[in-house]
């Protein structure tokens, strides 16, 4: 294996966003449950193509890396087009909320031609994802407002953590340049990430048996 931290955390990201994916599809149904059980399946889809590749793709020109690199890429895009689509759900009504979806569509397609033709640099996943992750954190943000909403907070500090952790990856901040570089530090706050994404978007997307 060569980059083992950053697989590793790739691979246990991937493990968790299956989970939780699961933990929201196996609940009566709300507005938005099935963009977030795509927005944690994305997820896992991508950090287990990405862990792949970190792990035993490394060269550009290995069969590995020009299959799963773009998958990994197009994973983050599906991400985005789910995020803005369970922002739309949960906090507008829903012919706007289709609209937005509709929208969201449009940009990701814009987005595959992007990495499928022009570029696969991460960063172009960044910018991607970026807007799409505030949109939702300001839907987090308006419904924490709102009675009951208290739980919402925790989305919202998901959200501004994942932020963190993308500058952490664009930057490189790196705690050991071996055993945890700029992309396995950026896995690792993405879990935790993830978990707050999920307990603040819990009450809004299913319903008590």
């Amino acid at each position: 294996m060569t980059e083992a931290d950053v697989a590793l955390t790739d691979y246990g990201l991937a493990a968790e966003g299956a989970v939780l994916a699961w933990l929201v599809a196996r609940r009566p149904a709300r507005a938005g449950r099935s963009w977030f059980v795509l927005f944690f399946a994305a997820i896992a889809a991508g950090a287990l193509a990405g862990g792949t590749v970190h792990g035993f793709f490394l060269e550009p020109a290995s069969l590995g890396q020009r299959l799963l690199w773009p998958i990994a890429l197009l994973a983050v895009g599906v991400t985005a087009w789910a995020a803005w689509s369970a922002g739309a759900a949960v906090g507008f009504s829903p012919p706007l909320a289709r609209g937005i979806a509709v929208a969201a569509a449009l940009q990701f397609l814009f987005y595959a031609a992007m990495v499928l033709l022009v570029s696969q640099d991460f960063s172009v996943a960044i910018a991607e994802y970026v807007p799409a992750a505030l949109f939702l954190l300001a839907v987090f943000a308006w419904a924490g407002t709102r009675p009951g909403g208290r739980w919402a907070l925790a989305g919202v500090a998901g959200l501004v953590l994942t932020l963190l952790a993308s500058g952490v990856q664009h930057f490189r901040v790196a705690p050991h340049p071996v055993y945890m570089n700029h992309n396995a530090l950026y896995h690792a706050l993405q879990g935790l990430a993830l978990a707050l994404i999920y307990l603040g978007a819990r009450p809004f997307i299913t319903t008590e048996d």
